[in-house]
């Protein structure tokens, strides 16, 4: 869960703003409740909780009737528009009844067991092979797919790792990547036991400072990443500079396209040139791009990619002495859901190449007219110079963080940044319209009029933010994140 949309989860943070640490499980339950009732702010109430399983199973008609309520729960509509990212696709209805009918095809299917399922594996190969050709893959570039991003930057990690102690011996393997990189990198590096050294990035540009990359190598640099673009700001890195860096030392470069991966390849065929970022860039050993982003597949697809097989091979998992038999594995999971590999593949073919540069030349130029739009602000300045879909601000007028509060009144669903402060807005299909950056521009005049005629503290995601930059130790930030995971798998509230 991303906390930078959560809504309304300031009472986890100010629940362990107080100086005491740990607790027993007593006390994480007494603060437990006071996130729950924040995160199950709902619109309807009336629809039960369920704690056991029927004794007599429902029929299929209560069963739609229950899912169609709880659809209905959430406070956001992202059919409205107002969401920033979250839903990719979702205005095309003979596309979505596609992919239902193509899910129901396929719900069965499993390819871990490609003998039963060929047209699975088929499928599969096929979209890895049609992304690579996107970027600029050779016969010798290869790849799989996962389940998604994050899944595909620990792979990719886990390649560099193992290729880089089999190759140069390394054993206290270390990455190098500017603060901005995906999180998912920290989880990778967590997991996998890799020291991340983290880089400024250029106070200007935003992009990634290549001097302070090349100061943070050391002997045992397993990888450098590139972010094309980095999520905070919606800034594309120096790719060509970060490969030169990493191709002059033998060390694999990473391009994280995971935001941007169905967005940069058709941006020149939609008339917005993009600096180089795929596989023709000397050095770039690995890219990951999203399926399930601007690629507008359900969620749960992403592709990663390689330059030759001598990466992927150190991605795969192999046990032969199993009693169960030989056990390999592409990714982390082994059952997976065909379902999702054939409405990707679906997704592909429906939209096609035409039907991509159609959805980027409307989202980016959405884009650059939203940003000229905000430069016209008093007080407002943008991050960097974004090129795609992402655009972040602040503003010298009043504190950035009351603005978000004041617009998540209004149904803005923006994201909150930290280090430095700001607002940012990920633009989709369901954005590329007058009327979403003429509505978003009024109401940050607005907000700005109105915290500044009314000075007010921080509510909401605001004062999270707000409190967690304020506490010196971040364990006890990370403590209030925890807890509002714990709360994640409840169920409604108890009765008062």
């Amino acid at each position: 869960m991303c906390w930078s949309q959560a809504g309304r989860g300031c009472s986890a943070c100010c629940a362990v703003s107080r100086p005491s640490r740990g607790g027993s499980p007593g006390s994480w339950n007494r603060r437990g409740k006071k996130s729950r009732k924040s995160m199950f702010e709902v619109k309807d109430d009336s629809v039960a909780p369920l704690h056991a399983l029927p004794q007599v199973g429902w029929s299929g008609e209560e069963v739609i009737t229950a899912a169609t309520k709880v659809l209905a729960l959430g406070k956001y509509d992202w059919r409205e528009g107002r969401l920033s990212g979250g839903a990719f696709s979702g205005k095309d209805d003979a596309f979505t009844q596609l992919l239902t009918k193509i899910y129901r095809l396929y719900a069965l299917s499993n390819p871990l067991h490609s003998d039963i399922f060929p047209g699975v594996r088929k499928m599969e190969a096929e979209i890895v092979r049609m992304t690579l050709d996107l970027f600029q893959g050779d016969q010798d570039a290869c790849g799989c797919m996962t389940t998604g991003g994050s899944e595909s930057l620990l792979l990719a990690l886990k390649a560099a790792r193992d290729w880089s102690r089999e190759v140069k011996g390394i054993t206290e393997p270390e990455i190098v990547l500017c603060y901005t990189a995906h999180a998912g990198f920290d989880k990778g590096a967590s997991l996998l036991d890799v020291k991340l050294r983290k880089v400024d990035m250029d106070p200007v540009t935003c992009k990634v400072d290549l001097r302070a990359m090349r100061r943070a190598i050391t002997s045992n640099t397993v990888m450098l990443v590139a972010s094309a673009p980095q999520y905070p700001h919606g800034i594309i890195d120096d790719v060509e500079g970060v490969a030169s860096l990493g191709k002059a030392r033998n060390i694999p470069v990473h391009v994280d396209c995971c935001m941007g991966g169905f967005l940069l390849p058709f941006m020149k065929a939609a008339g917005y040139p993009v600096t180089p970022f795929d596989f023709q860039v000397p050095g770039v050993t690995s890219i990951s791009a999203d399926t399930h982003k601007y690629g507008q597949a359900p969620k749960g697809s992403s592709v990663l990619m390689y330059r030759s097989h001598n990466y992927l091979h150190h991605q795969y998992f192999v046990t032969p002495n199993w009693p169960g038999g030989i056990y390999a594995t592409h990714s982390v999971p082994g059952s997976r859901a065909g379902g999702l590999v054939a409405v990707c593949w679906a997704s592909l073919l429906y939209l096609g190449f035409q039907g991509y540069t159609n959805a980027t030349k409307a989202i980016i130029a959405t884009a650059r007219k939203l940003t000229q739009r905000l430069k016209e602000v008093p007080g407002v300045e943008i991050f960097g110079d974004p090129l795609t879909s992402i655009v972040a601000f602040n503003t010298t007028e009043v504190d950035i963080l009351k603005v978000g509060d004041v617009l998540s009144g209004r149904g803005w669903h923006l994201n909150f940044l930290q280090y430095p402060s700001g607002l940012h807005v990920c633009l989709t299909g369901l954005h590329a319209n007058d009327a979403f950056v003429d509505g978003l521009v009024h109401d940050l005049k607005e907000a700005i009029t109105e915290i500044k005629n009314n000075p007010s503290t921080l509510k909401g995601v605001g004062k999270v933010y707000g409190t967690a930059a304020a506490i010196p130790d971040k364990a006890l930030v990370g403590e209030a994140a925890k807890l509002f995971l714990q709360c994640y798998y409840d169920t409604l509230p108890d009765p008062a």
